[in-house]
């Protein structure tokens, strides 16, 4: 006589992530129609420079257009390095409660990088350096999060997905970040030039020093 073993079946609550999915491919579907010419230009931040020329001034900073898709790169970003944390066997990509300590680490060390910037900007007198500096970086990482939202999806639901599509997509995005400098440096070379120790000082402390510290609490920890 046969045994029957009834074993139960986990099934992974995905409900809260299709959520999140959902609510910010409506943020960019209700940015492309509120700022229908701007966003149409921000699509080619890559290949021309006219957005960055455009929009320079630092008042579009805090614009409802830069508002709505900080939001939207907030979750890309966030869902991207847990899924990424979860092929390196950290947590698991389903633990919405972990996506809460991403999006919120994530969250606050933007937000803490902007205002510790702002406040040495105005101490030593080099606003309108780091503010153009900081609209920039902005843009371009606005964009990396609208570039990784549907690979986020894609890697979410496929529970057996391409090992190697996360290290292209990683080595991409390295890329960008890369490119972007480059671009800052070249836009923006004649302030540089006249605050170049404040831009040395700045690059040291608020762009390779915190990088240099998650790293370390990554590895370590």
């Amino acid at each position: 006589m046969l045994e029957a073993v009834i074993s139960p079946r986990i099934i992974e609550p995905k409900d809260w992530a299709t959520l999140l999915f959902v609510f910010s491919l409506l943020l960019i579907a209700v940015t492309k129609t509120a700022f229908e010419t701007r966003f149409s230009e921000f699509l080619k931040i890559l290949v021309s420079d006219k957005y960055i020329k455009v929009y320079k001034d630092s008042s579009h900073l805090m614009s409802g257009f830069t508002i709505l898709l900080f939001i939207v790169q907030i979750i890309s970003i966030s869902f991207f390095i847990q899924i990424t944390l979860d092929h390196f066997g950290y947590l698991s990509k389903y633990d919405w409660i972990s996506f809460l300590r991403i999006a919120t680490f994530f969250s606050v060390f933007v937000l803490s990088k902007f205002l510790i910037e702002k406040i040495i900007a105005t101490t030593f007198n080099f606003e309108e350096l780091i503010e153009q500096f900081n609209l920039q970086k902005v843009s371009y990482r606005t964009f990396v999060s609208l570039f990784l939202l549907p690979i986020s999806i894609f890697l979410f639901y496929h529970k057996n997905s391409a090992e190697s599509l996360i290290y292209y997509v990683i080595v991409i995005v390295l890329l960008i970040n890369l490119v972007t400098y480059l671009f800052s440096l070249k836009n923006y070379q004649n302030l540089i030039i006249g605050n170049f120790f404040y831009f040395i000082l700045y690059l040291c402390a608020l762009e390779i020093a915190p990088y240099y510290f998650i790293y370390y609490l990554i590895t370590k920890l």
